[in-house]
């Protein structure tokens, strides 16, 4: 049994002039101490799927249909008291985008780990919910003396290390980081995307990197899900996505990226632009900026089917 199983999660957000199909029949699994990433263009539902993991979205947004299994239990069907009591923090916690904008500016950072414990774990007096935070700044590193500073005393780097440290605090089984990299250079991007893998094989937790940056995700995660316009394209192992990409889109996402290793050679963008998710076009949601674009395609929507072993893929052009 993986450690989370999503299938066909389906989230929109109700808005007066209908519907926003933000994610759509979603499916994929995390095993236990394994990392994905979850890439794709700004406004695909990257997002919007964490938040539905942990059921936090905002009041307009309403998971339709689907399943969201962790550890064999239906996270959709729990009422909010088990959320809090198993699920938040204690079994997924997320590192929000934007550390910078993440931390109370009022408060010192041990209080608010403190704050996280005591929620979570009522019975952990507030004496070690203070050594736990001392301990947590020191497994990400940081100066455990540093818990007494307020976030404005921190740069983006440590801000976002503090942010790590806080999500850690109550030892959850899977930690989502949503674009661990903003606003970050890419000297601190690359001492995070460290932290996260040894953070990986010390605690032996799963991982999920939320990017639209594909060499945070491949320095980082096993497996690989691109998304577009709210729904799954392709998942593979990491290895395997970069070496035989199958649909189009991940084609192009990967070509965009340049490498230090290849010869050079001219960047070609995507023409057009994503679909307006409140009226998505029929078919295939890619067909309208899709070179290798049929018929069929615009008609009838792809099959997200097994083409390898672990290899999915949404595309008519694929297996005939």
């Amino acid at each position: 049994m993986p450690l989370l199983d999503v299938r066909n999660l389906t989230t929109y957000y109700m808005t007066r002039r209908g519907p926003v199909r933000a994610v759509e029949d979603v499916s994929f699994a995390v095993e236990k101490a394994q990392a994905m990433g979850l890439a794709g263009e700004s406004g695909c539902g990257k997002t919007t799927i964490a938040l539905s993991l942990l059921r936090i979205l905002p009041p307009e947004g309403k998971i339709v249909r689907g399943q969201i299994l962790f550890e064999g239990k239906d996270i959709v069907k729990m009422s909010e008291k088990e959320l809090r009591e198993h699920i938040r923090w204690k079994g997924i916690a997320l590192i929000f985008q934007g550390a910078m904008n993440a931390l109370n500016p009022v408060y010192k950072i041990k209080e608010q780990i403190v704050e996280a414990i005591k929620i979570h774990e009522p019975n952990v007096t507030k004496r070690e919910a203070e050594e736990r935070a001392k301990k947590l700044f020191e497994l990400v590193g940081l100066d455990p003396s540093r818990v007494d500073n307020y976030p404005h005393e921190f740069s983006g780097g440590m801000k976002q290390r503090a942010c790590i440290a806080m999500a850690l605090a109550c030892n959850p089984k899977l930690l989502i980081a949503d674009e661990p990299g903003t606003a970050l250079d890419v000297v601190v991007q690359a001492q995070i995307l460290k932290l996260l893998r040894e953070l990986k094989e010390k605690l032996s937790i799963s991982l999920i990197v939320i990017s639209h940056d594909l060499s945070l995700i491949t320095e980082t995660c096993d497996t690989i899900a691109i998304m577009y316009a709210g729904k799954i394209v392709e998942f593979a192992d990491i290895v395997e996505m970069f070496k035989k990409p199958l649909h189009p889109y991940a084609q192009a996402l990967i070509e965009s990226f340049p490498s230090i290793s290849s010869k050079k050679y001219k960047f070609v963008s995507i023409p057009g632009a994503p679909p307006n998710l409140l009226n998505p076009p029929s078919g295939c949601r890619f067909h309208e900026r899709c070179k290798y674009a049929m018929d069929i395609c615009k008609k009838k929507e792809p099959e997200f089917k097994e083409v390898s072993k672990g290899h999915f893929v949404a595309c008519h052009l694929v297996g005939g």
